[in-house]
C-alpha cells in the first residue's frame, strides 16, 4: 500500500557517443583584430529639443497612468462603502421585521 510506484523504464534506444580526439598541443596564435560591425541602421541622435519632448512625453504617461489607477481605487472604495451601507440597512430592516411579530 505504501510502496512507491516507479514509472516504466524508457524504451528509447541508448544514445552512443563517438569519442573525440583531444589534442594537448598548444598552438600559439595572435588574437585577431575585431572589426566593428557595419550597420545599415541610422544612428539616433538626441537633440536638446527631442530630449525635452521625450521627457515631457514620459511625464505625461506617468500622470495618465496615475490618474487611471487613482480613479480605479476610488471606484473600489465607493463600491465598498455602498455595499456596507446596504448591509446596515438590510440588517436594520430584518431586525425591525423580527421585532414587530
Amino acid at each position: 500500500m505504501f510502496t512507491p510506484k516507479y514509472p516504466p523504464q524508457d524504451t528509447a534506444p541508448p544514445v552512443t557517443a563517438t569519442p573525440t580526439v583531444i589534442s594537448t598541443a598548444v598552438q600559439p596564435s595572435a588574437p585577431a583584430p575585431i572589426a566593428p560591425a557595419a550597420s545599415n541602421r541610422p544612428t539616433v541622435q538626441l537633440t536638446p529639443g527631442s530630449a525635452l519632448a521625450l521627457a515631457a512625453g514620459g511625464g505625461a504617461v506617468v500622470l495618465v497612468v496615475g490618474a487611471v489607477l487613482v480613479s480605479m481605487l476610488l471606484a473600489v472604495a465607493i463600491t465598498g462603502v455602498s455595499v456596507a451601507v446596504v448591509a446596515v440597512v438590510l440588517r436594520l430592516l430584518i431586525k425591525d421585521l423580527h421585532n414587530h411579530r
